[in-house]
């Protein structure tokens, strides 16, 4: 099953950004569960991606940030010698997950402890973004103020005009 949201894009300005999300969620294959993860809420702008990554080390994982999605890749290492295999319950096959970032995200580390890969991210808001207090200024209404404020301004020190004479 499919939707089109070609009617809701015609009438919306400033949705590019939700229109790839919805767009690469619609292609991307039936997610795997391998390997499992949680996201974690670990302040007002902070979240930690968990995954278990058992069976490889720090040198097989690959985390790349890019247009706003964060891939996590893991490849496997030539198999060791571990004789005769009865049961194989870790999975050591390669995987890609890939998790969309929102708009100013940023993955601030990655550690591994345990067969857990912790990765670290945190939104950080430009100063530009974040609501900023604006002064109300008082207006003199009665006519009486209105008529000291123009005098004071009428009596402000004119600064001396200066002109440049040129020779013809």
């Amino acid at each position: 099953m499919s939707y089109d949201f070609t009617p809701l894009f015609r009438t919306a300005i400033g949705f590019d950004r939700l229109a790839q999300v919805m767009d690469s969620a619609a292609r991307s294959p039936g997610n795997s569960s391998f390997p499992p993860y949680d996201i974690a809420k670990t302040g007002n702008d902070s979240y930690t991606l968990t995954m278990a990554v058992a069976g490889f080390g720090p040198e097989d994982i690959e985390l790349v940030v890019q247009d706003n999605t964060l891939v996590v890749s893991g490849r496997v290492n030539a198999p060791q010698d571990e004789g005769e295999i009865l049961h194989r319950g870790i999975a050591r096959r390669a995987f890609e997950r890939r998790f969309a970032l929102a708009d100013h995200v940023e993955v601030t580390g990655a550690e591994m402890n345990n067969g857990l890969l912790r990765i670290t991210v945190q939104q950080i808001i430009p100063e530009a973004l974040k609501p900023r207090r604006i002064p109300v200024k008082t207006v003199s209404t009665t006519p009486a103020e209105r008529a000291v404020a123009t005098e004071q301004k009428n009596q402000a020190p004119q600064q001396p005009q200066h002109s440049i004479a040129t020779a013809a």
